[in-house]
C-alpha cells in the first residue's frame, strides 16, 4: 500500500519501508537490492522501477565503482562557463567602453586577434548581461506636432 507521497513500499516480517516520490537515489538502490539480494530478474525489476535493462546495468556499474553517492543524480550540462571567462568578459566590456559604436562582430574580431576564441553571439550575450546595449533615441515625426518652423513670432 502506497499513499500519494510514496512510490514504492517494502514490507517485511517486522514492518515496512517506503521510498518517497522523487527520491531517485533510493529508488535505484532498491532496484539493485531486489535484483542482487532477492534474485529477481534485472529486466522485470528495471521495468518495475521505470528503467530499461541497459540502464539497470549502468546503475549497477556506477554503484560498484562509487557506492550510494554515485546513485545521486548530478546536474546536467556544463559545470562552468567555458568561453566567457571573467577575464574575457572584462575585455569585452573594455572594448565596449573604448568605442561605444563598436559592434559585437568587431569586438569578437579584436578578441580573436588577441588570441581569444569567442563567437559574436558570446560577445552579444556579455553585452546584454551587463546592460551595455546601444540606446536608441526615439525621434518623433513632425506630424501632429505644433512647430515653430515658419512662424514669425
Amino acid at each position: 500500500m502506497c499513499n500519494n507521497n510514496e512510490e514504492f513500499q517494502f514490507t517485511g516480517q517486522v514492518g515496512n519501508l517506503s521510498i518517497p516520490k522523487g527520491d531517485e537515489a533510493s529508488k535505484k538502490l532498491a532496484m539493485l537490492i531486489e535484483v542482487k539480494c532477492c534474485g529477481l530478474s534485472p529486466t522485470k525489476t528495471a521495468q518495475k522501477y521505470g528503467y530499461t535493462k541497459q540502464r539497470y546495468y549502468q546503475i549497477l556499474k556506477d554503484y560498484n565503482s562509487g557506492g550510494v553517492q554515485s546513485l545521486i543524480d548530478k546536474k546536467s550540462g556544463p559545470k562552468k562557463n567555458y568561453v566567457r571567462t571573467y577575464t574575457l568578459e572584462n575585455q569585452i566590456i573594455r572594448y565596449r567602453f573604448l568605442d561605444h559604436d563598436c559592434s559585437p562582430a568587431v569586438i569578437a574580431q579584436k578578441l580573436k586577434q588577441d588570441g581569444y576564441k569567442i563567437s559574436i553571439r558570446s560577445v552579444e550575450r556579455t553585452i546584454t548581461k551587463f546592460g551595455l546595449q546601444k540606446k536608441t533615441l526615439l525621434i518623433q515625426s513632425g506630424k501632429g506636432k505644433k512647430s515653430d518652423r515658419g512662424s514669425s513670432n
